[in-house]
This record gives structure tokens, C-alpha cells and sequence, in this order.
């Protein structure tokens, strides 16, 4: 499949990176010479120079052949002429735009069809919805669902007080009173698939699989309080901050803005009514002092810099705040960030790019293609929903008899709006859905690719 992405930003980059370890044909476009050379040696991939948006840059890119048009230009604009454009010499071709402004938002749904986009991002709406998320239902790092909200992969760290503590997998349903199934743990970076033998050790990052009643089942035999938030206090004022702020005043909670320009104050005050908008500096401590911080409040660092991001975050955790979510551009450094009282990591570039890989994935294997993709344990593994079909290998044959290939790990089937939690017995049928966990270095596209 030919791919050409128009745009060697944060999410080009990182979709550069993935597409191409998955073996795709990939082309990139950028209108800055240093950062396009950059891409081509360390991806190997080809490169045009120029504007995205004009016929002869993409005629030579190729888009006449290409199966597949992503524009992630740092401008709306251009990226909406770029896929126009690309639909005008390649009819036949998918184009998906990323679009951030939130004053496009409404009229680019409707004019959809007439732009020829088959698909619209937009990462800081997708950052916002997942940290809404979080503190709407607290108690785990991360959440990611699957099976529309039936099933979800949770985030756990383990501490030296928890009952998880050198605790054998094979005893967790009975020490926790909760069906769930453990299906990666980051230890040391090392992202490892355990058995029943495994034994949990402070400081492991846990990551399992559950119905969100046997997640809020979990927390309560853990030990675990979860506070209802009253009031949010958000560092930042970008497109992140006023898409939260807007779905934290329709669940009633108290919303705070730090942002240190005046006429970004005023503009959200505007768009904003119900928020409380603050003229001030995030990083200045005496703010915090004054602020008279609870438990019953979170924090939600997403200034436009990931080091004052960490610096915030860092500070306001020892101010006894229960709930704290990062937002940062590059979680490269994982090892490093790992160490740091960051509370919930959210990484906007990475949501979107998963977005974009299940619709590449989808496009490539019609047939057994994975609905939704989700890269967990700093992305040394994924987390694949799929579809069940008639000539999907193995259907009603129990999964103990089933060979998977190594590190792969069938996490939940959802079978007749049934959710569950596999065991030796279960099976899957035409018709079902199933969420597949594997190690992230071999991409699965295909339901088919994960038997041996």
C-alpha cells in the first residue's frame, strides 16, 4: 500500500515511524528541507520538498497511485486543500486531515464528502476526551476501551503497600474477589506477557483487562479511594484546555484555567462563561500556595512546554493532590518520565497516530481487520480489537487448544453483548468480537495473523 504524509511534525513523525516499521510504502512531504533530510535517513523512506498543498508537490509524490493521503501540517487550512486537492488528481484515493481548530469543527462535518475526507483527527479533542475520562472515573493511570465502552485495558502501578505486591497472578481473582486478566507488565521498560506463575513487584506497571464494573470492583478491594473531583484546575489555555473545559462543565465540575497571556485570558472568557480564567504564571509556586490545594481537586498540567509541564506536575503531587494527568508532547525518554510523580500521561500525538494506524490497518485487510488499535506499556505492546468472521481460523475451538504466536494474548471476547474474560474453555464465534494484546514489534492487521 503507497502512503504519502504530508507533514513532518510530531504526528508525521510519529506516524513515519510506525508505518514504516509495519513495512508500508511511504512517502513524506515537508516544506522544511533539514527536518524532510532527518526523515529520510532515519526511516528510509521517500521525500518531497515543497508545499503539500500544491498539484505539482503531490503530483510528484505520487498521489496519482497512492492508496492513502494523510495531511498533518501544523495548519487546518492547508491540510484541508491538501486532501481536496489529492481527491482532484486521485479520485479513488483515502485522504484523512488533521484539524484542530474548534471553529472548523462543525462545518467540516457537514462539507465532509465535498472535501473528499475520509476520516478528520483532531489530537487535542482526543487528549481532552480521554483526560475527561480519567477524572470522571479515577483510580487507574490510563483507560482504554474497546467493544464501545464494554470491555476496558486499565493501568495499575504497583506500590510497596499494595495487596499486588509480590503477588502470584494465579491467586489475583481470589486475593481481589475480581475477574480480571493481566495481560502485560512494564518492568524495567521490558514489556513482558506473564503466566500465572508471574509474580507482581513494587513498582511494576500493570496493565489488565476488565468490564468497567469489574474495574470499580477492583479499586474498592485494593483499597484504592477514588475521590469525586469537585474542581479541576487546568495549566494551560490551548485547544486541549478549552475542548476539557467545555466536557468538564457538562458533568457539573468546577473548572480552573492558569494561562499566562492576557489575550488568550480573555478569549476563553469569552468562549468559556462557567470557568474561572487566571491572568497568571503556572509555574510560579506562590499561585499553588494560595490555591489551598485538596484531595478533592485535580490537576491537569498542558502548557504548551513538556519540561514545566513535569515541573508542575512534580510540585503539585506533594501538595497532597489525589489526581494528576500530564500532558506531553514526546514520551521518548519512558525510562526517565517512568521515575516521576506524573500521575496519568497523556500524549496527544500518540492518540491520534493510533487512530490513524487501525484506519491504515483497516484499509490494507478488509477481511478479520482490526477495528481499534491501542499502543499500551509506552508502546512496547498493542492492544487490537477485531471482528470475528466465517474464515477466522479456529472458531469454537477452546482456547487451550489454539497455538498463538509467541507473545500474543487473547485478552476478551465479546460474545452475544457478553463480555469475557477468557479461560482455557472459552472460545470464539463468527459474529464476536475480540481484543487482542501482542508485543508491539510485530504488527497484527489481521485476526488471521495471530495464530501460528
Amino acid at each position: 500500500m503507497k502512503i504519502i504524509v504530508a507533514g513532518y511534525g510530531k504526528v508525521g513523525s510519529a506516524l513515519t515511524r510506525q508505518l514504516s516499521a509495519e513495512g508500508y510504502d511511504l512517502t513524506i512531504i515537508d516544506s522544511n528541507r533539514k527536518m524532510l533530510e532527518s526523515g529520510q535517513e532515519l526511516y528510509d523512506v521517500l521525500g518531497v520538498y515543497g508545499n503539500c498543498a500544491t498539484m505539482d508537490v503531490l503530483s510528484e509524490a505520487g498521489v496519482k497511485n497512492a492508496d492513502l493521503l494523510i495531511a498533518a501540517t501544523n495548519a487546518d487550512e492547508v491540510n484541508l486543500l491538501c486532501c481536496l486537492t489529492a481527491h482532484k488528481l486521485n479520485k479513488n484515493i483515502h485522504t484523512i486531515a488533521r484539524i484542530r481548530n474548534p471553529e472548523y469543527s462543525e462545518q467540516i462535518v457537514m462539507m465532509r464528502d465535498s472535501l473528499g475526507l475520509s476520516l478528520l483527527v483532531n489530537p487535542e479533542k482526543q487528549a481532552a476526551q480521554e483526560i475527561e475520562r480519567l477524572i470522571r472515573y479515577p483510580g487507574f493511570q490510563k483507560r482504554e476501551r474497546f467493544a464501545h465502552g464494554r470491555v476496558e485495558i486499565a493501568e495499575l502501578r504497583v506500590s510497596a503497600d499494595s495487596p499486588l505486591n509480590e503477588l502470584p497472578l494465579s491467586q489475583l481473582e481470589s486475593e481481589t474477589k475480581c475477574h480480571c486478566l493481566v495481560c502485560t507488565v512494564l518492568r524495567n521498560g521490558e514489556a513482558i506477557t506473564p503466566r500465572g506463575s508471574f509474580v507482581l513487584k513494587e513498582g511494576d506497571r500493570v496493565f489488565l483487562t476488565a468490564t468497567t464494573n469489574e474495574l470499580a470492583r477492583l479499586l474498592k478491594s485494593l483499597g484504592i479511594v477514588t475521590h469525586k473531583v469537585k474542581r479541576v484546575i487546568i495549566c494551560g489555555g490551548g485547544g486541549s484546555a478549552y475542548y476539557l473545559a467545555q466536557m468538564l462543565d457538562k458533568a457539573n465540575i468546577d473548572v480552573q484555567i492558569i494561562e499566562r497571556s492576557a489575550e488568550k485570558c480573555v478569549h476563553l472568557a469569552e468562549l468559556l462563561p462557567n470557568a474561572s480564567i487566571v491572568n497568571a504564571d503556572a509555574s510560579d509556586m506562590t499561585l499553588w500556595e494560595s490555591e489551598r490545594l485538596t484531595a478533592d481537586d485535580a490537576i491537569v498540567a498542558m502548557t504548551g512546554l513538556d519540561e514545566l509541564n513535569i515541573i508542575i506536575s512534580i510540585y503539585v503531587q506533594s501538595c497532597g493532590v489525589n489526581q494528576i494527568i500530564t500532558k506531553l508532547s514526546r514520551t521518548e525518554s519512558s525510562a526517565v518520565l517512568d521515575r516521576l510523580a506524573l500521575g496519568s500521561v497523556i500524549c496527544p500525538k500518540d492518540l491520534c497516530s493510533n487512530t490513524i494506524v487501525g484506519y491504515v490497518r483497516g484499509m490494507k485487510n478488509q477481511t478479520g481487520a482490526s477495528i481499534a488499535v491501542h499502543r499500551i506499556a509506552d508502546g512496547k505492546a498493542e492492544a487490537t480489537e477485531f471482528h470475528v468472521s466465517k474464515d477466522t481460523p479456529n472458531c469454537g475451538v477452546p482456547l487451550r487448544d489454539i497455538k498463538l504466536k509467541k507473545n500474543v494474548l487473547i485478552a476478551s471476547i465479546l460474545h452475544l453483548s457478553q463480555c469475557l474474560i477468557p479461560n482455557g474453555d472459552s472460545r470464539f464465534y463468527p459474529g464476536d468480537t475480540v481484543i487482542v494484546v501482542s508485543n508491539s514489534d510485530s504488527a497484527i492487521s489481521s485476526l488471521n495473523d495471530i495464530f501460528e
